[in-house]
């Protein structure tokens, strides 16, 4: 009989190598098609009608010559290529992250373009890092405690404030102002005045109206870029630059983004460490909107610590190449998806194009009006409001809807840094309030219902004689268990007739932490010394190993725990000492 030939030796692998394994056997590129070329190709033509106009625009937006947003499209484009878990996520400058970049480095830069530059290269790679270090160490679930209305309320406070922002660029003159009051202040100031420059508001107020017709009339049509195009044909045609006095984007440098650290100082480099935090949170808080959205669409899983891995790295790519922080688009990535895109080659094609263009004819861009740039900010900005997503909260929730408001004031009046750090306080204080006063319930039995109601919401449900059946719809913890006690106190104090057991139904409580462990104790003891048996009823396997951990459950043995709220009600029924009835 022939013997087997040995097997090779099995090769242990590291976490690193394991990781990098299972990502590329996840890669989109692995499992590429061959007829999904010509979509990918065509697809990344018509992304890169869109990538100019807007990649110029916000680079404006975010105080920085129009130049610096092409370079902030390219390299993150080809980053995410490689190391992004979408198919199709489009990366990029973003309209909620202009206003934040304009007001972190235009106060520091003191009117250098050079050291403006530095200053938002330097805030790219700090927010790069940042995402790195929290997608490595699995935070991705941070951004579910930016609950819709949160997000609602600071992206209307950053879209107003970018808006007030592009609107004197519109009409042809500086904004001035510290702070969004005095902008809007300024700005009443100057049309009343007539500081405004007809030629430039008019084709600012054409490109708008061309935007507002291609998306009602004609969605397939590249509106951005129209609205960038026929303005600069008219500029050119009746050289509207050298008789009118319309402001141009100008000669652009030709060539490719070159390596550069950014030289900026210590005390500089603090003063940016807020403003990081800040743009990463709400990148990663979009983009993990976005990616869970196109993962589901596509039948894929998502994966929001991957993406915020490639998230950062692409932000580092940015920071290291002249660009500027750079998150997901909500508007490209849905015109790659309709024009065919299939995988990340479309992405890979549009960046590639801008290349060609900077690289061999950058003077095609001369003659762009600042004041078109300004109209598809402004744009944007409008497409990011979400109004009727607030006033459908205030019929549904006013809760909800104040908490928006509350957001949105916040950005409005404390500044778009401060009011992001505002809107997460306002977040996990509506977090710990619904927590700390969580609803409870004392049940009853409805006659024909099976199971135990609400008596608030039964009124005509029965409680039996002596029995206080107790329903706590939280995790018990330190901030509401004083709220806990409190409640059965009550219950018990004024009964009648006399309650000689209180069960609590625990279902509901998923957790116990060791400071409501310690109230339980004293509470039980408590109960003890009024002649009241405290028992629980359906308690889950995780918080019953807390009260091991803590030694209440060894202390008050297995009798008092109840595997259902009807084994309770029997045993309690069974005491001899007690005259009672069932309902």
């Amino acid at each position: 009989m022939r013997s087997k030939p040995p097997s090779p030796p099995s090769v242990k692998l590291t976490n690193w190598q394991a990781t990098l394994r299972q990502y590329w056997a996840e890669h989109p590129a692995r499992h590429y098609q061959r007829a999904w070329l010509r979509a990918d190709l065509g697809a990344g033509l018509v992304l890169t009608a869109m990538l100019i106009p807007v990649g110029m625009s916000y680079a404006e937006a975010s105080g920085l010559p129009a130049i610096y947003g092409l370079y902030a499209t390219i390299v993150p484009l080809l980053i995410y290529a490689v190391m992004g878990p979408s198919r199709i996520l489009v990366l990029g400058p973003d309209s909620a992250l202009s206003g934040l970049i304009a007001i972190t480095i235009l106060p520091l830069a003191a009117g250098s373009i050079s050291h403006a530059v530095a200053l938002a290269s330097m805030l790219a790679l700090m927010t790069g890092g940042l995402c790195i270090v929290a997608g490595l160490a699995r935070l991705g679930f941070v951004t579910d405690l930016l609950s819709q209305p949160i997000r609602y309320g600071y992206l209307n406070g950053i879209a107003l404030t970018v808006l007030i922002s592009q609107l004197p660029k519109l009409c042809g003159f500086e904004a001035e102002g510290a702070t969004l009051q005095a902008e809007l202040q300024h700005l009443i100031t100057s049309l009343i005045n007539g500081v405004a420059h007809l030629p430039t508001t008019a084709l600012g107020l054409l490109a708008l109206v061309i935007i507002g017709l291609c998306q009602h009339y004609r969605p397939q049509w590249p509106a951005m870029l129209l609205a960038m195009v026929i303005p600069t044909l008219l500029v050119a045609v009746f050289q509207l630059h050298d008789h009118h006095a319309v402001a141009v984007v100008g000669a652009l440098p030709q060539g490719l983004p070159h390596w550069d650290w950014p030289q900026i100082t210590w005390a500089e480099l603090q003063q940016l460490a807020p403003s990081a935090l800040a743009i990463a949170l709400v990148a990663f808080a979009d983009m993990s909107v976005l990616s869970r959205t196109y993962a589901q669409r596509l039948n894929m899983p998502a994966h929001p610590n991957r993406e915020l891995v490639a998230l950062g790295c692409a932000n580092l790519g940015a920071g290291l190449f002249q660009g500027f922080p750079i998150s997901s688009s909500a508007s490209r990535t849905p015109v790659a998806e309709s024009a065919g895109a299939k995988t990340q080659l479309t992405n890979v094609i549009g960046a590639l194009c801008i290349v060609l263009m900077i690289s061999f004819a950058p003077s095609l861009l001369h003659d762009v009006p600042r004041t078109a740039l300004a109209a598809i900010i402004i744009s944007a900005c409008l497409a990011l409001t979400e109004i009727k997503a607030v006033v459908r909260l205030y019929h549904q929730r006013q809760s909800e809807f104040w908490l928006s408001i509350g957001c949105f004031f916040g950005v409005a009046l404390f500044g778009v840094v401060q009011g992001i750090f505002w809107s997460v306080g306002l977040g996990l204080a509506a977090f710990v309030w619904r927590a700390w006063r969580p609803y409870d319930a004392v049940l009853g039995r409805v006659r024909g219902v099976s199971g135990y109601h609400d008596i608030v919401r039964h009124p005509d449900a029965e409680q039996i004689d002596g029995l206080l059946l107790f329903r706590w719809d939280a995790p018990l913890f330190f901030a509401n268990q004083e709220s806990f006690r409190q409640h059965i106190l009550h219950a018990t104090r004024h009964a009648n007739p006399p309650i000689h057991w209180v069960v609590i139904a625990a279902e509901p409580i998923t957790d116990i932490d060791i400071t409501a462990g310690q109230m339980l104790e004293q509470l039980e003891q408590h109960l003890s010394a009024q002649h009241i048996h405290l028992v629980f009823a359906e308690l889950k396997g995780p918080a019953k190993d807390r009260l091991k951990d803590y030694g209440l459950y060894t202390n008050w043995g297995a009798a008092q725990f109840y595997p259902t709220i009807d084994m309770a009600v029997a045993q309690y029924l069974k005491q001899p000492s007690l005259a009672q009835t069932t309902p």
